[in-house]
């Protein structure tokens, strides 16, 4: 067999990533052993899987269909191995719990703490997701357990939904963007003349979303809630921000808030998961989400 589920794994990291040296961070390990599993493969199968040429490693249409069929390969090998352990001691071989991009990872980590001390033997996977990439995370089993959820609930059925908390928003500019000047509320022809910061949609298989976003207006999509945070300060561009983000930044007078003529984004996030699901550590985590104290400590910055 030429094939590994390795070898698939480093690829799948590679082509999400962007590169080698990425990839590897991802997975613990040395550019140079990604390249050397790559290789391998390479020779082994006789056709070449990525193209090297730019800065972003890219796939070959081979690369694509062998990543497009490998990638249900590592699915089901991943659900097999969790399927098994459960059989044996009712705890998953590892939980994935994704998170929506406005709950810092850090916000979950005493939570995981307590759960390490169980000594359950599962591994915890995170992966933050924006906007429909959190729900297509749960709907594609890329996750056991969604945290930050927004919108309607994906058709088909089959998935639990509980109220996280309410998330706020504030539409805020840096001191020097042009619209800091301006009478309130802005007017939607004033912002629509200013680019706006965003932060992408991560879903790969759900319709793609956006919040906050006007029509034919220019956007600076970024990758993360940091990055947004910088080039709003940076005076890049306009945009709405969580208030938990904002409110240390405009007390600092880094930011300025400004009211608009239109609604703000605002409203609740939820976390849900496969009602079918019953692994005894998905059930450890929702049991603790049930205490209002822990819910209202993921929302906070």
């Amino acid at each position: 067999m030429k094939l590994t589920l390795d070898a698939l794994q480093v690829m799948d990291a590679i082509e999400r990533q962007g590169s080698f040296a990425a990839a590897a961070a991802e997975l613990h390990r040395v550019p140079s052993a990604l390249t050397y599993s790559v290789q391998k493969l390479e020779q082994d199968l006789d056709v070449l899987l990525f193209d090297r040429s730019g800065h972003r490693a890219r796939l070959t249409p081979a690369g694509r269909e062998l990543m497009q069929e490998g990638r249900q390969l590592l699915r089901a090998a991943g659900e097999l191995e969790c399927r098994v352990k459960r059989v044996a001691t009712g705890w998953e071989t590892e939980l994935r719990i994704a998170l929506d991009i406005m709950i810092p990872a850090a916000q979950l980590y005493p939570l995981i703490a307590e759960f390490y001390a169980e000594e359950s033997g599962t591994r915890i996977r995170l992966a933050h997701e924006v906007l429909a990439g959190t729900w297509d995370a749960l709907v594609s089993g890329r996750a056991e357990l969604a945290l930050g959820v927004s919108g309607e609930v994906p058709a088909g059925g089959g998935y639990a939904i509980r109220i996280l908390g309410y998330k706020d928003f504030v539409f805020a500019v840096a001191p020097d963007h042009p619209l800091a000047a301006q009478p309130e509320p802005l007017r939607r022809e004033q912002i629509l003349a200013h680019r706006a910061v965003a932060i992408g949609d991560s879903s790969r298989n759900l319709p793609l979303r956006s919040v906050g976003l006007l029509t034919g207006q220019d956007v600076l999509t970024v990758p993360d809630l940091a990055s947004k945070l910088a080039a709003q300060l940076a005076g890049l561009g306009c945009g709405y921000l969580p208030g938990h983000a904002a409110a240390p930044l405009i007390k600092a007078k880094r930011l300025v808030a400004k009211e608009v003529e239109e609604i703000k984004p605002s409203g609740n996030l939820y976390y849900a998961w496969r009602s079918q699901e019953k692994g005894k550590a998905l059930r450890w985590f929702l049991k603790r989400l049930e205490s209002q104290q822990v819910r209202a400590s993921l929302l906070r910055y």
